[in-house]
């Protein structure tokens, strides 16, 4: 016999080393039909933490939806301790539409904690909020870029949080980025609320891509090993240095033309590097588009199309390089080897910048 309780949820019982699919309802749709929030919980046979992964805050961004399907095939709740929560599409109304917001045009990572009987996104956002983040000690988002944009799978975290640093660590994403939480986010709700968070952002929206669901899928299970949930193999127990930011610079088109990239997210580039070549429809008057900062690109457009302000590249500031991908005897060492010198900034999407 199992010394762990049930976990009950939404009025369902879940017996230790079971796992169940769900739908909390949320609204009502234009059909009168009843939307609901799928979700699948896995209750461990050994007490321990309760952790969440959830997918497509944005309907838009499927590569998490992706990654909690691979998850499933490596987890039996039987060899498990603690409860993980799976959300793999909490924008349930974007996510049908293909659409990155709420029918009502409303951003739900800006919406949070929503209220019972306010809008669609708020509604949504009260019902996660209830059912999942209040019950959970530790979050993991996952997140893609924009249309026509491609992220470097990277994990960003709220700044000077030891904790969520060694958590990151144990992800070992290419590029750990640490930035203030922006009002109204799930990560700053979470934070509000003691449930500390994860955001993976990989790949490029309404695709998918083998290796940001490959870095997410390793990323989770590392971190739940890390937490005591599961045992993981020896290979991806294995943790080298990864790069760290807590600032970041989008470059700019020059002018309106046709783009030829020249680099790539993941490349590492020198101030003064050139990134792109911008001309004309001919050909004619190209501009060099050139790196302002030292560090990695970790976001590129995918459009050739541009026009002039079109941000094409987004560069994050690394200038702790020396240590980087070497091996690391424990996250401690990472942690000590790879601290960004600088105080962080705000990390902005491309649509928020002027």
């Amino acid at each position: 016999m199992s010394d762990t309780e049930p976990f009950v949820i939404h009025g369902r019982s879940i017996a230790p080393g079971t796992a169940e699919i769900l739908k909390i309802p949320v609204s009502q749709q234009v059909t009168g039909l009843e939307a609901s929030l799928a979700l699948k919980v896995l209750h461990g046979a050994r007490p321990g933490p309760c952790v969440f992964v959830s997918a497509a805050i944005h309907g838009d961004e499927i590569v998490g939806t992706a990654i909690i399907q691979r998850l499933i095939d490596h987890l039996m709740p039987e060899d498990m301790a603690g409860t993980l929560i799976l959300a793999p599409a909490v924008n349930i109304y974007g996510f049908a539409s293909h659409s990155r917001y709420l029918p009502d045009r409303r951003d739900l990572n800006r919406s949070f904690p929503g209220y019972e009987n306010g809008s669609l996104a708020a509604q949504l956002a009260h019902t996660f909020l209830e059912h999942v983040i209040d019950r959970c000690s530790l979050g993991i988002d996952l997140h893609t870029a924009a249309v026509h944009r491609y992220n470097l799978p990277q994990i960003r975290i709220a700044a000077d949080s030891p904790y969520l640093t060694g958590l990151a660590m144990a992800f070992a994403p290419p590029i750990i980025i640490e930035s203030p939480l922006r009002p109204g986010s799930m990560r700053a709700l979470a934070h509000e609320r003691d449930t500390p968070m994860l955001l993976l952002e990989a790949g490029e929206a309404l695709r998918f891509d083998r290796y940001s669901i490959n870095v997410g899928v390793n990323g989770v299970l590392r971190v739940l090993d890390h937490i005591g949930m599961i045992e993981i193999g020896p290979v991806l127990e294995e943790v080298d240095v990864p790069m760290r930011a807590n600032r970041s610079s989008w470059v700019r088109a020059p002018r309106g033309g046709v783009s030829r990239r020249v680099r790539k997210s993941g490349d590492i580039v020198h101030k003064g590097d050139m990134l792109a070549l911008v001309a004309g429809l001919f050909g004619e008057d190209a501009v060099e588009l050139v790196s302002p900062v030292d560090g990695v690109i970790i976001g590129h457009a995918t459009l050739p199309v541009v026009n002039q302000g079109d941000a094409l590249f987004h560069i994050a500031e690394v200038e702790t390089m020396d240590a980087v991908g070497k091996d690391a005897r424990s996250i401690a060492d990472a942690m000590a080897v790879s601290q960004p010198p600088h105080p962080p900034t705000t990390l902005l999407d491309e649509d928020e910048v002027l």
